[in-house]
């Protein structure tokens, strides 16, 4: 069965919510244009009920993989199991698996809202605001249950790529990593992952956590004709996966790096007492640029 949908536009831009397919964002794309600017979700696409087939989606109470089939609390072992058919290793918490209820919606805002027990009682929100071609998400949990848990957040956007797809995101280093795509040392930035500087993505797989980010992120899409000028807060770290050969790519705010339960000092978790809460945000605006042939057009004059 189709899922509700909730739409969200403003002058510019569209917003399409699929609350029960775990809160995610289905489409955003340019109003007069239809170009999407997060990955395009399509009927099929959308009909697969798969968060990951979508245009973003929440990661709550962690981002990504957790090893050793759970992680200790000051109150003792906390189990998870593999959620996903096609990881062995818990990923991305339990929120994209479950329906989120629409709390309240407005001409430019829509707030929605998941009560989970799995792995442990907790509340998660998100708010999504649209207004001038600025997509806003605050992304925020609060712990339910009585004994405290470590909890970490992220978002999970997928975002289209060309050949001419270019990225901006300051970090000092970055995590290196197995085959099981889990951390194994804090490394320099190789100059192909560097993104201090504005560059195009690598053409070989990428799949790692980039860490002492300033929150702070671009994305050209010189040959789509816009771009993407970003801002994080709660998120010291994003993960950026690049596929080799597929036209998407992913960078994701998240405030924790991967497997960060087994880490030396748990860096970026919070450890959430009964009521007490963690919250990140990611702004998103688009500006048109000039296309490709009407940039050519005017040096031609």
């Amino acid at each position: 069965m189709k899922p509700t949908l909730l739409e969200l536009e403003d002058e510019f831009t569209r917003l399409t919510l699929a609350p029960a397919l775990g809160g995610s964002i289905v489409n955003w794309s340019v109003r007069n244009t239809g170009q999407p600017l997060l990955r395009h979700a399509d009927e099929h696409a959308l009909n697969t009920g798969l968060p990951g087939k979508l245009g973003c989606f929440p990661l709550v109470p962690w981002s990504n993989r957790i090893a050793a089939g759970g992680f200790d609390c000051p109150d003792g072992w906390q189990p998870l199991t593999p959620n996903s058919l096609t990881d062995p290793l818990p990923i991305h918490g339990s929120a994209w698996q479950q329906p989120w209820q629409v709390i309240s919606t407005t001409a430019d805002e829509v707030v929605l809202q998941l009560d989970s027990s799995e792995p442990f009682a907790y509340c998660a929100r998100q708010r999504f605001h649209l207004g001038e071609g600025k997509l806003s998400i605050e992304l925020s949990v609060t712990h339910l249950a009585e004994r405290a848990a470590w909890h970490g957040l992220g978002l999970h956007p997928y975002l289209p790529r060309s050949a001419g797809t270019r990225l901006q995101a300051k970090a000092g280093q970055v995590w290196l990593c197995d085959s099981a795509k889990l951390p194994t040392e804090l490394g320099s930035l190789p100059a192909e992952w560097d993104f201090r500087q504005l560059k195009a993505l690598p053409d070989t797989l990428v799949d790692n956590g980039f860490c002492q980010w300033d929150g702070h992120c671009l994305i050209q899409q010189p040959e789509l004709g816009y771009e993407l000028v970003c801002q994080a807060t709660g998120s010291d770290y994003y993960l950026l996966y690049c596929p080799a050969g597929l036209g998407f790519f992913c960078i994701e705010p998240v405030s924790h790096p991967v497997n960060a339960h087994h880490l030396p000092g748990r860096p970026g978790l919070r450890l959430l007492e009964q009521g007490q809460s963690a919250e990140l945000t990611f702004a998103l605006q688009y500006r048109p640029t000039l296309t490709v042939g009407a940039r050519l057009a005017g040096e031609e004059r």
